[in-house]
């Protein structure tokens, strides 16, 4: 009989993408709305993706099966 295959979580797939060397990166938190009171520069360094903590990545890549 043959092994069933793991889907990947499609929301973590949405969120997280592998870099080159196989880092795993995210978006930054807290830049979606109330923004008037922060400084473009806040702002601008918000957009920019971030990696995730060592340890997390390991349960974030079963979760998107990479």
């Amino acid at each position: 009989m043959a092994k069933i295959k793991m889907k990947s979580h499609r929301a973590a797939r949405k969120r997280f993408k592998l870099t080159r060397s196989g880092k795993v990166l995210r978006s930054k938190a807290f830049s979606s709305h109330l923004n008037s009171h922060k400084s473009g520069k806040r702002i601008r360094n918000l957009r920019k993706p971030a990696l995730v903590a060592k340890c997390e990545e390991k349960r974030i890549r079963e979760m998107i099966k990479v």
